[in-house]
C-alpha cells in the first residue's frame, strides 16, 4: 500500500449539502476538531431551487454559490476527486495519486445522474424540446419551453427508484400545467406522466391531494413505463411498459416538450469500493449512519442504502446525527444520536400552493407543524411561502452554517458493551 501523505482527524468526502452541513455541525460542537473536505467542484448548488427555476419563480444564479465561500472556516478544502477507498488501512486515494489517511471518515458524495443510460438523450438535452430540472443549466430551458408551448404533447418522465427527490418529476409537471391553465392553453396540450413505478407517490396519505391536481390538469398517468430512448430531431420518445404479469412492450410517443428525469445510481467510485453493498450503495446502519463493516466510517446523503427520501431535508437531519456519533467515536461525548428516516418533499402543485409531504422510515407521516397551522396533506399557501422564502435562507444560513433550526437530533446514551 502507498504511504499516506497526510492524515486527518476527520476526512469528509463530498462538499455538497451533507458534507458542508456535517463539517459545520461538528465544529459547532467542538471547534478544536481538525477536518478536511475533499471535493473537486468549484460551485455548490441549492438543488431544491431548480424546480422553481423551471417555473420562472427563481433565477438560476440564486441557486449557485462558490464552494470557497461555503467551506467552513478552519476546514481544509482539498480540491480533488477520490479514486479509491482503503478502509482496512484508513486511507483514501485521490485521482492525482495522493493518499490521505484519516481517523474518522465521513462519506457523502451525492449520487450520479446517469443521462447516458437513456439512448440518444445526451445528444438532445437542451434542444428539440428536451429538458430537465435536474440540471442547473437546463432548468431555465424548461421555463422557456413551458412559456412557448401553446398546444401539442407534453411528456414528463420518472425513472425507477431510488432517485433524488422522488416528487420532483411531478413537481415540474404540475407547475407547467398551472402555467398552461392560467394562460389559457391547457385544453390544447396533452400532458402525460410516464412513471417507471406503480404509484403516483410512495406515501399514500398525500396521494388524494395530488390526484385532485392530476384531474384538474387532465394528466394522463402511465405507470410502469420506463423511458429508454429519445430521438430529439424526430421528437419521439421510446418507453418500455412492464405489465402485471412481467411481460414487456416497447412503445413510442411523439412529443413537443419532454421533461426527463434520468436514472440515478451511486457514483462509480462508490459502487466499485469496499464501502458499497451488492447494489452499489453505501452500506450503513439506518439509525446511526455508521458503516456496517467499518466502525470509523460514517455515511449520509443521497448515496446511502437507507430507505428515506433522498432530499436536502434528509441531509439536514442526518448531519447532526453523524456529527454526534463521530464525536462519540472520538471519545468526545458519551451520547449517541439516531436518525429516524425523516425526509421532506414540498410538492409544488400550482404556483402559490404546495402539498408538504413529510415522513420518516416506513412512510410514517411526520409533520413539523401542528395541523391547525399547516396540514401537509392539503395544498397550502403557507407551505409555498416556506419553500420560496424560508427554506433557501434556512439552507444557506442555517444548515450549511451548523445552525440546526428544525433539525435537532434525537439522542440516546450510547451503549458500550
Amino acid at each position: 500500500m502507498t504511504l499516506t501523505t497526510t492524515t486527518h482527524q476527520i476526512l469528509i468526502v463530498g462538499g455538497g449539502a451533507a458534507g458542508i452541513a456535517t463539517a459545520s455541525s461538528l465544529l459547532a460542537r467542538d471547534a478544536s476538531l481538525e477536518i478536511a473536505i475533499v471535493d473537486p467542484a468549484d460551485t455548490h448548488y441549492y438543488q431544491p431551487g431548480w424546480t422553481l427555476v423551471g417555473a420562472g419563480v427563481f433565477k438560476p444564479q440564486s441557486t449557485a454559490r462558490s464552494m470557497a465561500s461555503l467551506i467552513p472556516k478552519g476546514v481544509q478544502w482539498i480540491k480533488a476527486a477520490v479514486a479509491t477507498f482503503e478502509p482496512d488501512h484508513n486511507a483514501v486515494t485521490l485521482e492525482d495519486g495522493r493518499v490521505l489517511g484519516y481517523e474518522q471518515l465521513i462519506v457523502c458524495p451525492g449520487l450520479k445522474l446517469d443521462w447516458a443510460a437513456i439512448d440518444g438523450l445526451v445528444e438532445t438535452l437542451g434542444a428539440n424540446g428536451v429538458t430537465s430540472n435536474y440540471r442547473y443549466d437546463l432548468a431555465s430551458y424548461t421555463w422557456e419551453l413551458v412559456q412557448n408551448l401553446k398546444g401539442g404533447q407534453a411528456l414528463f418522465t420518472q425513472p425507477p427508484m431510488p432517485i433524488k427527490c422522488a416528487g420532483a418529476p411531478q413537481k415540474a409537471m404540475y407547475l407547467s400545467c398551472d402555467h398552461w391553465l392560467r394562460s389559457g392553453h391547457l385544453a390544447q396540450i396533452n400532458t402525460r406522466f410516464y412513471n417507471a413505478g406503480a404509484v403516483l407517490f410512495g406515501v399514500p396519505d398525500y396521494v388524494p391531494a395530488l390526484m385532485k391536481y392530476v384531474e384538474r390538469y387532465a394528466i394522463d398517468l402511465q405507470f410502469s413505463h420506463r423511458l429508454v430512448a429519445v430521438n430529439g430531431p424526430a421528437k419521439r420518445a421510446t418507453f418500455i411498459q412492464t405489465r402485471a404479469d412481467g411481460t414487456t412492450e416497447t412503445l413510442e410517443q411523439g412529443f413537443d416538450m419532454l421533461h426527463v428525469v434520468p436514472p440515478q445510481t451511486a457514483p462509480d467510485f462508490i459502487r466499485s469500493s469496499p464501502l458499497a453493498d451488492a447494489a452499489g450503495w453505501l452500506d450503513v446502519n439506518p439509525a446511526t449512519l455508521v458503516h456496517r463493516r467499518f466502525s470509523n466510517v460514517f455515511c449520509l446523503g443521497d448515496a446511502t442504502n437507507t430507505t428515506n427520501a433522498k432530499t436536502a431535508a434528509a441531509a439536514r437531519k442526518q448531519a447532526p446525527v453523524v456529527a454526534i456519533n463521530v464525536l462519540a467515536a472520538l471519545g468526545r461525548t458519551s451520547k449517541q444520536a439516531v436518525y429516524d428516516g425523516y425526509g421532506s418533499c414540498p410538492l409544488t402543485v400550482e404556483r402559490g400552493k404546495i402539498v408538504l409531504a413529510e415522513f420518516t422510515y416506513g412512510g410514517k407521516v411526520a409533520p413539523s407543524f401542528p395541523s391547525w397551522l399547516l396540514d401537509g396533506r392539503q395544498p397550502t399557501r403557507l407551505a409555498w411561502w416556506l419553500k420560496e422564502r424560508v427554506l433557501p435562507p434556512l439552507y444557506w444560513q442555517g444548515m450549511l452554517r451548523g445552525r440546526e433550526w428544525l433539525a435537532s437530533p434525537k439522542e440516546a446514551v450510547a451503549q458500550h458493551g
